[in-house]
């Protein structure tokens, strides 16, 4: 049984949900941008009214159920985003079952996804980003399932996957692009691959059911008490996101360049304050040693594929390549380290393919990966899991460089 992806993947699945289960309501306050997104969750469920309205809904009303279900309180706004972080966490294994079709390097993924510290930290908070990621890393799985197996439902399921990333945040839209000129080139290439579909067919079917199901997800708002939405005022609202996403915000302590985000030159401190009867810290940072490690696998990729022209190689390091890209080119008057919440999850891929496609020579190098990885999570862990500390200055015991106060 366990030689099969589907029983491993819910293993993963599981495991992943316990470990983001464990002391989850502390703190008992809010943390970071839990002050929009829980306010703009119980507007939802009281339909009072727009809120938030810089962002789309799906992913509110996803923290909203959580509420519903469990109470308002720090176990129900957060319960939804461990569902988030360990469908990421078992939808990692499986594009990486879809590359290689081993069971050693999607364990690896799926563990080193853990380690990588993000996901960790986002499945334990009230926030958009983990569910964008969550529809996001499932949609690319279903696409490379897609890929080898064809047939228009699977494609049509990546492609809603994909609008509803994007109904969670708007990150997400490049991402359809992506899908296309993907689909695009290695049909092209081979035209074996995703078979049954058609270039028109999967443009057609990737445009329609994408935008769709992210119009869809505004069906909430229209119900609103003040100021619903209608059919007339459903697409004149999407400008005027697109308006409050680019306007010009003050400075922030924690602003950074999006270059400087695989460096880990500016993390985030979600929180460092007296909770629940202790000093408390949660730091958003990834992995030195899977961040670090991942920005050379990346370029190992790039080389390996302009030698070998492997397709494997080539969409592992441009996944993670455009993921970063789309900030040099997205109008944002402000970046933080929480929008490179996506890389830092996709550079486990070509780390894992890179290890994999020259496993005669890196024999045991996963492995040793994995060791460092779990000794640099069990000595960060007391800050990214909120754990009391000694005192208010304990921060100096994980803060290897000035940038990271």
């Amino acid at each position: 049984m366990l030689r099969r992806p589907l029983p491993l993947g819910i293993i993963v699945f599981l495991l992943a949900e316990a470990l983001f289960l464990i002391h989850l309501t502390v703190p008992h306050q809010f943390v970071f941008d839990e002050v929009h997104y829980v306010p703009a969750a119980r507007a939802l469920i009281a339909l009072d009214g727009p809120v938030n309205i810089e962002h789309p809904l799906l992913a509110k009303w996803l923290i909203a159920q959580g509420i519903l279900l469990f109470g308002d309180n720090a176990f129900g706004w957060r319960i939804m985003s461990t569902l988030a972080g360990s469908a990421t966490v078992a939808s990692m294994f499986a594009i990486i079952w879809q590359i290689t079709h081993r069971r050693r390097p999607s364990l690896i993924a799926a563990a080193l996804t853990v380690l990588g510290f993000t996901v960790f930290v986002q499945a334990r908070i009230a926030m958009l980003d983990g569910f964008m990621l969550a529809f996001l890393t499932s949609a690319i799985a279903m696409a490379a399932w897609t890929l080898r197996a064809g047939g228009l439902a699977r494609w049509s399921a990546a492609s809603v996957l994909l609008g509803a990333a994007t109904a969670c945040k708007w990150l997400a839209a490049p991402y359809v692009a992506f899908a296309a000129i993907a689909f695009v080139l290695l049909k092209r290439e081979d035209s074996r691959r995703f078979p049954g579909l058609s270039v028109p067919l999967a443009l057609g079917t990737l445009a329609l059911l994408s935008a769709a199901t992210y119009l869809a997800t505004f069906a909430p708002a229209f119900f609103y008490r003040d100021a619903p939405l209608t059919l007339a005022t459903l697409l004149p609202f999407q400008l005027d996101m697109f308006e409050r996403q680019t306007q010009l915000l003050p400075t922030h302590a924690y602003q950074s360049n999006w270059w400087t985000w695989p460096l880990l030159i500016r993390p985030i401190w979600y929180l460092y304050e007296p909770a629940d009867g202790a000093q408390r810290g949660i730091l958003l940072l990834g992995n030195p040693a899977i961040m670090w490690s991942g920005l050379v696998a990346v370029l190992a990729c790039w080389w390996g594929w302009v030698r070998s022209g492997s397709p494997r190689l080539l969409a592992a390091a441009a996944l993670w390549t455009g993921s970063l890209g789309i900030w040099a080119i997205i109008p944002k008057s402000l970046g933080f380290y929480y929008y490179y919440y996506p890389s830092s999850v996709f550079i486990v891929i070509p780390i894992v393919v890179a290890l994999d496609h020259w496993r005669d020579r890196t024999r045991g190098w996963d492995i040793a990966l994995l060791a460092i990885s779990m000794a640099l999570g069990i000595y960060f862990y007391p800050v990214l899991a909120a754990l009391p500390l000694p005192d208010a200055n304990a921060f100096r015991y994980w803060t290897w460089f000035s940038t990271w106060i």
